[in-house]
């Protein structure tokens, strides 16, 4: 029920729907427009091409005036490198041009085994954009827009400078990086351009398109964790819409935004900070080359001073959750883990949990095997109160059949009965129910943390090469329908069966008379879930399979090898011989007056019909 009410909140409405096939019509139609053009609009000479270079100067005097010279050139790259990353960078808007990462791979075909792999390449994308909008009067259309300027590029060390000239003033972009972080030290400077900035402007605006790229195998998982968060001074870090296109407003000081992907991200942190922001997700089609569009707009508040700074750091690499916490303040919350009270089990029992184990057994997997057999080990105690409990159902399971043979033609008395024998040997159908609730943050805590945690991505365990994304025994020559994919998880599978098998031997001592389709139902939901977890993070899948074999040995050995039978039987006639009181208004008392009061009600009924 959870997750088809998460399938129905989550799903696109019927406006969305409608603009998507609108837009995808409205592409259709242009290329099939453009495909009807003549083709000798090909063989036209651009007229650029024929124009002398003083002719383009003069046009470009003419556009752009005194800032003619900054509009013109050629786009050039240059390069900053240290241990863990390579950045490059445009003269053309004086910005990032792409960050590769060093220690990270980009798996390109999952059928493939190997993989063929190339490293993890963020910011590359030709259709983004890093630029400043600064109103100036005599600029064309009232904006000096940076993205479209030739910087002036000068390496030193590592350190590179990009200069405009604007006027009597300049741009300055300068970016910085260390030997061995993910950092890159970033100021901007308006030097001398007082008279050249419009003078009713209080600030200038930052636009940050970036269209992120498709780096897992399964870009499902990818785009659902994909998203831009930011920071707000005094607030709690939020995030746009991850599951549609979304937008947020903020008109307070923002601290910091970030343009995440599943695993990596690229972050802007500013000194002080900005002095507004709007940001905005928009989903793309599953056959689009990109992921998803993330769009940031920020506002750098001016001080009316000759020359202006803005100072910020940027953040480019993978979400590592202690990197992330050093380099700025709740920057780790990027990291999808979750927002409630399962997110902080996940950073701070889960994660640290796995930290050690991998740690002590160097394997993710062996980590995974050995948190299970932890777990089931602390919640034995209970895991053996809940089995004796069902011993008791079990042992009198005989006595309720006689019940049932009695009342037989009536449901409605055999459940009074099966309350009263209940209560007067001391048994409860629902007693040791708690090991299942304990477990059940833990269980929900894990569904974010397989697919979230950086530790796991392309981490191998037996077959499964990946235990951030789903594993594959084989691949399928067709696409299964409701979403299964076209291969098969073996873990999914495996978890599906010992699941059928624990609960057929775990529930034999119920008896389901009363409403049987429930037992078939308890048979029904682990194959229907197997659509579901066939296409999720093998970790999760991996644990709860490991977490079903624990279960059976240990309910095995508890009832054949531990308790003893015989006891329990005395325990039974010793208690309806000397029954203890128990507690007025218990939830047996409760159910009891309940069926008591319908049996009544049902009687009543009864008489009135036959009159």
């Amino acid at each position: 029920m959870i997750l088809m009410g998460y399938s129905y909140f989550t799903a696109p409405t019927d406006a969305q729907i409608a603009e998507q096939k609108r837009v995808r019509d409205s592409i259709s139609l242009a290329e099939e427009r453009g495909a009807e053009a003549p083709a000798m609009a090909d063989k036209v000479m651009p007229v650029e091409e024929v124009l002398t270079d003083s002719m383009r100067q003069a046009r470009a005097q003419q556009k752009y005036g005194s800032m003619a010279a900054v509009y013109q050139g050629t786009e050039s790259v240059s390069t900053l490198e240290n241990e863990v990353f390579k950045v490059n960078f445009t003269n053309k808007g004086g910005r990032i041009n792409s960050v590769e990462l060093k220690h990270y791979k980009k798996n390109l075909e999952p059928k493939t085994i190997p993989h063929p792999q190339v490293p993890v390449v963020l910011f590359e994308d030709d259709k983004n954009k890093f630029e400043y909008i600064i109103p100036a009067a005599n600029a064309p259309g009232g904006v000096i827009n940076t993205g479209q300027l030739y910087f002036t590029p000068k390496l030193n060390g590592n350190t590179i400078v990009f200069t405009a000239a604007i006027a009597n003033g300049s741009i300055e972009q300068i970016y910085s990086i260390d030997e061995s972080t993910y950092e890159i030290k970033y100021d901007l400077k308006l030097n001398g351009m007082s008279e050249t900035i419009a003078g009713n402007a209080e600030a200038i605006e930052l636009e940050w398109i970036n269209y992120l790229d498709k780096i897992e195998i399964n870009d499902n998982f990818e785009k659902n964790y994909t998203s831009v968060y930011f920071k707000e001074t005094d607030e709690t870090p939020s995030y746009c819409s991850c599951m549609r296109d979304g937008e947020e407003d903020v008109d307070g000081n923002v601290k910091w935004v970030s343009h995440t992907n599943q695993f990596f991200n690229t972050s802007l942190v500013a000194q002080s900070a900005f002095s507004k922001g709007e940001f905005e997700t928009k989903m793309l089609d599953a056959d689009d080359e990109d992921l998803k569009k993330l769009s940031t707009s920020l506002s750098l508040p001016l001080t009316g001073g000759a020359n202006e700074q803005y100072s910020m750091r940027i953040y480019s690499g993978p979400n590592d959750f202690e990197t992330l916490r050093a380099f700025s303040p709740e920057l780790e919350n990027i990291i999808p883990y979750g927002w409630s009270f399962f997110g902080s089990i996940n950073r701070w029992i889960i994660r640290p949990a796995f930290n050690f184990l991998s740690g002590f057994v160097g394997s993710m997997g062996l980590s995974i095997l050995l948190l299970t057999f932890i777990i089931k080990l602390l919640l034995y105690p209970l895991t053996y109160k809940m089995l004796y409990s069902q011993q008791k159902m079990a042992a009198l399971k005989p006595r309720l059949a006689k019940l049932k043979e009695k009342f037989k033609d009536d449901q409605q008395a055999y459940s009074m009965e099966q309350m009263k024998l209940y209560k007067e040997y001391g048994a409860s159908p629902l007693g040791g129910c708690m090991p299942m609730v304990l477990q059940m943050p833990i269980w929900f805590a894990l569904f974010r943390f397989f697919p979230s945690a950086l530790d796991f991505r392309q981490e191998g365990f037996l077959w499964a090469d990946d235990l951030s994304s789903f594993d594959v025994a084989f691949w399928l020559p067709f696409e299964l329908p409701f979403g299964f994919g076209e291969h098969i998880s073996l873990f999914a599978i495996l978890w599906a069966v010992t699941t059928v098998i624990y609960t057929f031997y775990n529930t034999k001592h119920m008896d389901m008379g009363a409403n049987p389709a429930m037992k078939y139902m308890q048979y029904a939901m682990p194959v229907m879930f197997l659509v579901f977890f066939n296409n999720y993070a093998s970790g999760l899948t991996c644990y709860m399979f490991f977490s079903n074999l624990f279960n059976i040995a240990q309910t095995l050995i508890t009832k054949n090898f531990v308790i003893n039978k015989d006891k329990i039987e005395e325990e039974l006639k010793a208690y309806k011989k000397n029954p203890k009181k128990k507690k007025a208004g218990g939830f047996q008392e409760r159910l009891q007056k309940a069926l008591e009061e319908q049996q009544k009600l049902a009687a009543e009924a009864q008489k009135k019909k036959k009159k």
